[in-house]
């Protein structure tokens, strides 16, 4: 049942373009009559789940769409260079799918500075605040940028330079992996090993 909840949690994921694995468990459950079951996967077993599927049934146009938007993270970083980017998330993770945006972590003295960036190059945006969990028990709200560049939605986090941290994965609960531009090129020309 286990392996059956994670496999449909990646279904509903793939064809919702979601990002939210929770949700996706309890849909999951239910499509399969298993609403009070005690043996819901775990966010790794979704996400490789998920890779797997994507694998399957998505094995001909997830790996070009993958690579257009690391190819477009490597563009934003070199945009944000000053912020000392990192690329996060499914896009880096390799995961991502048509309706996923490309998350940055960036850095800056004030999050008033990154506006200002963008408003310099002409960039229209909205600001959303960003709940992220710094450990078991303790969540923060950060600032965040979302905007288009081009066709692809972007979502850049402004973490403050006098207070950095690094948050925790919603997929496996330890320190969230972010890579830099030197990296993200690295996956790109297959000169490193997926993550």
């Amino acid at each position: 049942m286990r392996i059956r909840l994670a496999q449909e949690a990646a279904r509903i994921l793939v064809e919702s373009g979601g990002q939210d694995y929770l949700t996706a468990k309890r849909k999951a459950a239910l499509h399969l009559g298993a609403v009070d079951t005690r043996n819901m996967p775990s966010n790794t077993e979704i996400e490789q789940a998920l890779m797997e599927y994507q694998r399957l049934f998505r094995g001909s146009s997830q790996p070009q769409r993958l690579n257009a938007l690391r190819t477009e993270a490597v563009r934003a970083m070199g945009f944000f260079e000053a912020f000392r980017p990192k690329l996060v998330g499914p896009v880096l993770q390799g995961t991502a799918d048509e309706h996923t945006p490309i998350t940055l972590h960036i850095f800056a003295a004030t999050v008033e500075e990154v506006g200002l960036y963008l408003m310099r190059f002409q960039i229209p945006y909205t600001m959303h605040d960003k709940r992220l969990r710094l450990s078991s028990d303790s969540q923060e709200t950060f600032l965040s940028y979302r905007f288009l560049a081009g066709q692809f939605q972007m979502e850049v986090i402004v973490f403050l330079t006098s207070k950095p941290v690094t948050p925790l994965s919603p997929v496996d609960g330890k320190p969230m992996r972010r890579a830099s531009i030197v990296e993200v090129q690295a996956l790109l020309d297959g000169d490193q090993p997926p993550i």
